[in-house]
């Protein structure tokens, strides 16, 4: 049935082609211009200036196109709230007081601050959550969907080619390729929105009919959630916080200038974006009812637009997508590859290192095909991951940039492993009991709850009695 959804021209055959080449040779050519250092390879040798330094944390950190087209026509505006809103309120505290502390560092990656502030153990275990929040299972059941619907190929061999496509550059080149991808898929993600609208516009109506035509929980700020998920959704949203990939643009930035400039500008890219793509699901929404809300916006696409018009729009989905897959499956190798396996092993060498990476990638590929190919849909797996990681990560991470605030590091694994256990007792505890389809989770509490909460009690009792072992220790 989805492959049937787009009929597609020569001519947009044709832009779609071109993209494709366009991406590996310009991933090809600079993975061959790769340094050979760490520093190199993992951060760009620290000089990502402004313009390269928004344009790829822009196009890494909004790459699920479906997921959002499927939340607008399920949700309404409480997406831009949930998907949006908050997320913008945590960058802005991230390029505040984040941002230029990192830059500071000579860590390259999120796991090494955690080995540096708390030790070897602590530093594992983050490792294995840091892989869990950048697994790019939800963008590779994209590119597998947008495939699938593009070519009528099975989902499995979609997501396989997809994948494939995505990262071939990227082992070889590092955050060099990435970036010089990105900025390419940048221009070309808003392009593909910038295209549909207008179209909309004349064929559909002005916007003021498309709302008039919506039903009225759409327009509702609170939608079809209860406030205890909405604020669920806010501290999901702390994501921003402890996602690799803002940790690694600005350790990679040249200066802790560019690197908070580079924060607060890319905010005003996602508003515009955010404005551009809930506009489209309106659309899809008011004329298109009962449609899979995964295929919102190729279906709306396929209704608008002309030849050449749909193949860029087609471009636009595929570049917001690969831009976030070969970023998240880098991310993702390396933190098997060095941050697990090399500190586990105490073997941190450039030769090992790439060796390692990518049997992390073939690692990395298998788990995220699995857990597409068994929730299959994008909203669900953040959730879920977000609802996992965040309670582990969030408190360590934050804490260690402010020595006032820092745990020993025998505390901080405890409280990763017990806020973690309990996040995940409490979710498989939902998924036991479920309610028309839903998870029915304990006391009708949202699972990211007890873990926060685990965490920051741990958090708040370490700090408490090594206060009064200081306050012990200077008055005998």
């Amino acid at each position: 049935m989805p492959s049937k959804t787009l009929s597609l021209h020569f001519l947009d055959w044709l832009v779609i082609g071109v993209y494709f080449l366009v991406v590996l040779v310009l991933g090809i050519y600079h993975a061959g211009r790769k340094g050979k250092t760490d520093e190199d390879f993992l951060i760009a040798g620290r000089r990502l200036s402004l313009i390269p330094f928004v344009a790829t944390l822009v196009s890494t950190f909004y790459g699920g196109i479906l997921g959002i087209g499927e939340f607008v026509y399920r949700y309404g505006i409480v997406s831009w709230i949930t998907q949006g809103l908050f997320y913008y309120i945590f960058a802005a505290v991230y390029a505040l007081f984040l941002s230029g502390k990192i830059r500071q560092k000579i860590q390259f990656t999120l796991p090494d601050q955690l080995y540096e502030s708390y030790g070897k153990k602590a530093g594992l275990v983050g490792s294995v959550f840091t892989f869990l929040m950048v697994t790019p299972a939800p963008y590779v059941l994209m590119i597998g969907v947008l495939l699938n619907l593009l070519l009528g190929w099975p989902l499995w061999l979609a997501i396989i080619v997809g994948t494939l496509l995505s990262v071939v550059y990227v082992l070889f080149g590092g955050l060099y390729s990435v970036v010089k991808t990105d900025v390419f898929q940048f221009l070309l993600m808003f392009l593909g929105f910038a295209v549909i609208l207008p179209y909309a516009h004349h064929l559909l109506g002005p916007v003021s009919k498309v709302l008039a035509n919506l039903p009225k929980k759409q327009l509702n700020p609170t939608g079809y959630f209860s406030i205890q998920q909405i604020l669920a959704w806010g501290f999901i949203a702390l994501w921003t916080i402890v996602d690799p990939s803002f940790y690694q643009r600005c350790s990679a930035a040249v200066s802790q200038k560019t690197a908070r400039n580079g924060v607060l500008i890319s905010i005003g890219f996602w508003f515009l974006f955010d404005m551009m793509t809930l506009t489209a699901g309106f659309y899809a929404r008011a004329y298109f009812p009962g449609i899979d809300p995964l295929m919102a916006y190729p279906v709306l696409g396929n209704a608008v637009l002309p030849t050449v018009a749909k193949g860029f729009f087609v471009v636009g989905m595929l570049a917001t997508i690969m831009s976030t897959l070969d970023s998240y499956t880098f991310l993702s190798a390396i933190t098997l590859g060095r941050d697990f396996y090399g500190r586990l092993t105490n073997q941190l060498y450039l030769d090992r290192l790439t060796a390692a990476t990518r049997w992390g990638l073939v690692i990395t590929t298998i788990v995220s095909f699995g857990i597409a190919y068994w929730l299959q849909s994008v909203v669900t797996i953040w959730y879920l991951i977000g609802s996992l990681g965040i309670p582990v990560l969030f408190f360590p991470l934050w804490t260690s940039f402010f020595p006032k605030f820092k745990i020993s590091g025998q505390t901080v694994l405890a409280q990763m492993i017990l806020s973690g256990l309990l996040s995940v007792l409490w979710m498989a505890a939902g998924f036991l009991h479920k309610a028309g389809g839903f998870p029915e989770y304990p006391l009708g509490i949202e699972p990211i709850y007890p873990g926060l909460l685990a965490s920051f009690l741990i958090w708040m009792g370490g700090l408490f009695a090594e206060r009064k072992i200081r306050r012990e220790g200077l008055n005998p």
